[in-house]
């Protein structure tokens, strides 16, 4: 099994429709076959600790099987169409995936 954790940091001053479409194009990865789960959220309303980092705006956790599953995933079209369609919505972008 593969977690593939992705964290996304928003461009400041975006509009509600340009947060909807980022919302939408995430969505649209739970749609590639090669995943097993899809997680997306917001960071929680936890209590603020000095270990927690919620500075994002959203997270995205997709398992995968295997590696190979994670390399289809990458090059899925529809993984493609989502960076092509809102690359320019975001600032940063940090991944961590675990086995």
């Amino acid at each position: 099994m593969l977690v593939h954790n992705v964290y996304f940091w928003l461009k400041e001053g975006l509009s509600d429709d340009e947060k909807a479409q980022f919302r939408a194009g995430v969505q649209t990865l739970a749609e590639i076959q090669s995943t097993t789960h899809v997680f997306i959220g917001a960071p929680a309303k936890t209590e603020s600790r000095p270990i927690i980092d919620q500075s994002y705006d959203l997270g995205l956790t997709v398992v995968l099987q295997d590696i190979a599953a994670h390399d289809e995933y990458q090059a899925d079209p529809i993984h493609l169409k989502f960076i092509e369609n809102c690359a320019h919505l975001w600032d940063r972008v940090q991944i961590y995936d675990a086995e």
